[in-house]
């Protein structure tokens, strides 16, 4: 019994120790685990150890943080929150590794986001912020798993892509391009015209934004009644 009444004094006390360290630890490992959850079901990269390598090392730079003016320079003397503060900093590196951007579109954007406050978790951890840090990650799920799906269900969330046209001959006149699109409740937002006289060929890249799916079967029979359609096709990137 007082070993437990011990174990449990050093979890709560403000002060590093043995069994403080290793109960912060592993309830960092743990939150960022259950993040990494998320993102990996959701075919990232960034997936359960790396979430949870990211938590439980900002929580041990926390503790380093705060064991070194507790040893060395005494509670009232030093800076508990100088190492903490570069983990804020220095991850971004590590956010920026997960961005991937290609030509027309950024991907990655939430998942560094998810890394940057994984982070603060760890952090929180650290500092003994126990009950705030698990609000904390049922908040991130929350945001992650039903503010998509809320988007999706209130119209909300426009899907940026690029739709590829090529066209047979060289077409100046590509109104019934963007009207096809239009009908279709498809935004254009910007073309790149490629005339390729070689191959007789008149390529487009449109940067289109609609909510929900691309009809592109609707978009294929529309241009194929007005042009002579040689592909259309749906890309991420701009290409000619």
């Amino acid at each position: 019994m007082n070993l437990l009444q011990q174990i449990y004094d050093d979890i709560v006390s403000p002060e590093v120790t043995l069994w403080g360290a290793l109960f912060k630890l592993v309830l960092s490992m743990l939150l960022g685990a259950v993040v990494g959850l998320e993102r990996r079901r959701k075919g990232q990269v960034a997936g359960l150890r790396t979430f949870a390598l990211i938590a439980m090392g900002a929580t041990l730079a926390m503790l380093i943080s705060i064991y070194i003016p507790q040893v060395y320079l005494g509670l009232k003397n030093g800076d508990p929150g100088r190492i903490a503060a570069q983990v804020v900093s220095g991850v971004g590196f590590l956010g920026a590794g997960a961005i991937i951007q290609m030509k027309g579109s950024v991907r990655g954007l939430t998942t560094a986001a998810g890394i940057w406050m994984t982070a603060c978790l760890g952090l929180a951890v650290g500092a003994g912020m126990y009950l705030i840090s698990i609000l904390a990650t049922l908040l991130i799920i929350f945001i992650l798993v039903n503010i998509e799906r809320i988007e999706q269900r209130t119209g909300f969330s426009w899907e940026s892509r690029v739709i590829r046209v090529k066209l047979q001959g060289i077409v100046t006149d590509l109104d019934a391009c963007k009207q096809a699109m239009e009908q279709n409740h498809i935004h254009v937002s910007d073309a790149l015209i490629k005339y390729d006289n070689d191959n007789e060929l008149t390529i487009v890249n449109y940067m289109v934004r609609m909510r929900g799916r691309m009809p592109l079967d609707k978009v294929y029979t529309a241009l194929n009644s007005a042009y002579t359609l040689k592909s259309l096709s749906l890309t991420n990137e701009t290409n000619f």
